[in-house]
């Protein structure tokens, strides 16, 4: 056992060759280690760097189209990422992870991205306080010590003249010696598609490597400066609980209404090789975001005079901030006859989300839904005291660790637990009111096994359990502050699975699971306030089935796609026992080719692909008291790779929504019931340097 072995991090370039394949190649910061998926009690799926590149998504959710078990929560007005795992999440929940490290941006999905992956099922061992669905972890591209580099300019256009424009720059090669450079710059200017608005986006991503013989080290930097639509969607007709009667660009707000900020993130990971198969692993973060938001939002309906109750409110001076450190060891040993890999690992973070100004104001102007009028309501300026200084700050520390033991060719038990240490407190107004106060220990378990029935095949058992303090900054009914007497949200869950991974082919998984959550903290609309209020309810269960697969079918042919059944319900609570999750979707499937013709006139190369994604009918909120229809949308890419002038030209056309349907993504309530996009063309002409 003294012989050296090459411990790959997430300091490590991917594999050459890995960057124009379907079938995918994890990276070391989501598992924490080396090991394979095939070698992981746990569903790993990943949505490669290609398949990025043939269908040119623009946000978080449009990549996890690829993933069984996901679809989109309250995002905030179309402002945030929020999907739902296995029927569990929400926004800002920290289950978005950027190089395996936490994230507090909106946004986490940008041109710097190299890939996404995600980790099923509760995730505590490796990423601490967490809800049970899982872990997205979003994989920025690294500094190569071979020269490359590319311009990119993008076009694209709905209907109505609504136009977009976007210039990507990505650079990358040597310094000097081992240590290598990259910059990513990139600016979109767009249309919003509905009948005003207009989404800016700027990121500045300059990063540096170094790849020594026993240490490498990556450090990143990323700037974004952004504007969006603030977009609650359409309301539902209250006599028939479907979208209202009016065209899906009109809108039910105003021009106030958008989001705009800017935000920092800085990484540094490093891992250095220690010898006897051993390494030691650094992991360091900060970021944060700063926003301001005109939030104008319908707060009633009088469908007699096809008239809206409004309220203009706004946020100013939001900050979130996580900083966060790890260090950990991994190896290999010998003992009693079995291999054993080992990670030992201290982790610590602090996060706080902070909004300073409340504003609540009385609009001055009716609104007609079938005659509106735009542009009358100002900024409002009215600030609330007491919905304002809203607070939510989590310090925690960690202590975790992992064995898989390989005992022969064909067995690995893994068994492991992380023991956490936190304080959470959360309040609003002035003076300040504390509604969270609390703070704990716990330990958190997880135990596996696997069966390599082949090279290719393995089956697998796990048990894995989770946990996440309660906590809000809004009152509870009757006034209630959340203690230390309240016990956490914890969840447990039993999976069994397959996979299969073929060399140059196509890589599968097979997974059913059953998680339960207790101590779960349910958000309920008020239709007196028109605002949302929070309770303790009993327990949550999610049960389903989930198949993935990815990779190459042929030499010319790749595909990508899945499908899951998800049963995600309350099964304890005096209100909603026995009503599904809101947003959750019993049924969603994706399908994804690409096919590479291959050389036609000297090197030039052609590709073609689409597909579609299917997700069916699901509540709108936790009281099931409406329900958004099911939904399919097709899409469609093209691409052509040439040479002028000595140089690799390559031509792309993405055609979204091809049929033009009409769909509902989600819902925070009746009031706020997200659409899709209508058909969208993308065109692209990117220039090798």
């Amino acid at each position: 056992m003294g012989q050296d072995i090459v411990v790959t991090g997430r300091a490590s370039p991917a594999p050459k060759g890995a960057d124009d394949r379907y079938q995918p190649t994890p990276d070391a910061s989501t598992l924490r280690s080396a090991a394979t998926p095939l070698d992981t009690p746990q569903a790993v799926n990943i949505v490669p760097a290609q398949v990025i590149r043939d269908q040119h998504p623009r946000y978080l959710d449009e990549v996890l189209a690829n993933v069984s078990g996901i679809t989109q929560g309250n995002t905030l007005a179309a402002t945030q990422d929020t999907v739902l795992k296995r029927g569990f999440g929400g926004n800002r929940d920290g289950s978005v992870m950027h190089n395996g490290m936490p994230l507090v941006q909106g946004r986490g999905f940008n041109a710097a991205a190299q890939s996404v992956e995600v980790l099923k099922g509760p995730s505590s061992l490796l990423y601490g306080i967490m809800d049970p669905g899982g872990v997205i972890n979003i994989v920025s591209r690294k500094p190569l010590l071979a020269t490359n580099g590319s311009v990119a300019l993008t076009g694209s256009s709905y209907a109505a003249g609504r136009a977009g424009l976007q210039a990507t720059v990505d650079l990358t090669g040597p310094i000097a010696g081992a240590l290598a450079g990259r910059i990513v710059l990139d600016h979109q200017d767009e249309d919003y598609w509905r009948v005003f608005g207009t989404r800016r986006d700027t990121l500045v991503a300059p990063s540096l490597g170094w790849y020594g013989a026993t240490t490498q080290a990556v450090l990143w930097y990323e700037y974004r400066r952004f504007s969006y639509p603030f977009d609650r969607g359409i309301a539902l007709d209250p006599r028939t609980l479907t979208p209202l009667a009016i065209p899906r660009r009109r809108r039910l707000d105003d021009p106030v209404n958008r989001m705009w900020g800017d935000s920092h993130l800085v990484q540094l990971a490093v891992d250095h090789q220690l010898g006897d198969g051993w390494a030691a692993h650094l992991a360091a973060s900060f970021n944060s975001e700063s926003y301001d938001a005109g939030q104008l939002r319908v707060t009633g309906i009088d469908t007699a005079k096809a008239t809206l109750t409004r309220s203009n409110d706004a946020t100013r001076g939001s900050l979130g901030t996580d900083a966060y450190v790890q260090a950990y060891a991994d190896g290999r040993f010998g003992l009693f006859g079995a291999e054993h890999h080992v990670i030992l690992g201290v982790e610590g973070e602090y996060r706080r989300y902070y909004r300073r100004d409340l504003i609540r104001q009385k609009v001055r102007y009716g609104f007609n839904v079938l005659r509106p009028v735009y542009g009358r309501e100002p900024f409002p300026t009215t600030v609330s005291p007491t919905d304002s200084d809203q607070t939510d700050r989590l310090n925690n520390v960690s202590l975790f660790g992992q064995d898989a033991i390989h005992l022969g060719d064909h067995w690995i038990v893994t068994a492991g637990g992380r023991l956490i240490s936190f304080r959470q407190q959360a309040g609003k107004g002035r003076p300040f009111v504390t509604n969270t106060d609390l703070d704990g220990w716990s330990f958190v378990p997880q135990a596996g096994l696997v069966w390599k029935a082949a090279d290719v095949v393995s089956i697998y058992a796990s048990y894995t359990r989770s946990l996440k303090p309660n906590s809000t900054v809004a009152p509870l009914d009757g006034g209630a502050v959340i203690t230390s007497a309240m016990p956490p949200e914890r969840g447990r869950s039993y999976e069994v699975g397959a996979k299969l991974d073929l060399p140059d082919g196509i890589t599968a998984t097979l997974a059913l699971y059953d998680i339960d959550k207790r101590n779960v903290l349910v958000r309920q609309f008020d239709a007196k306030t028109a605002l949302n209020v929070y309770r303790t309810a009993g327990r949550a269960a999610s049960r389903g089935v989930e198949l993935d697969l990815a990779g190459q079918v042929t030499r010319t042919l790749s595909l990508i796609g899945s499908y899951a059944y998800t049963d995600a319900r309350t099964t304890e609570d005096p209100v909603f026992a026995g009503r599904s999750l809101a947003n959750v979707a019993r049924d969603t499937g994706s399908l994804f080719f690409a096919y590479d013709v291959g050389a036609l006139a000297g090197d030039d190369r052609l590709r073609f692909g689409g597909g579609g994604r299917y997700v069916g009918r699901r509540p709108g909120d936790n009281a099931n008291s409406f329900w958004l229809p099911a939904y399919t949308v097709v899409d469609g890419f093209v691409s052509y790779d040439t040479t002028l002038a000595g140089r690799t030209v390559a031509f792309q056309f993405n055609l979204k929504n091809v049929f033009d349907r009409t769909y509902y993504t989600s819902a925070v309530n009746a009031y706020g019931v997200a659409i899709g996009d209508p058909r969208r063309a993308v065109g692209t002409i990117r220039f090798a340097l």
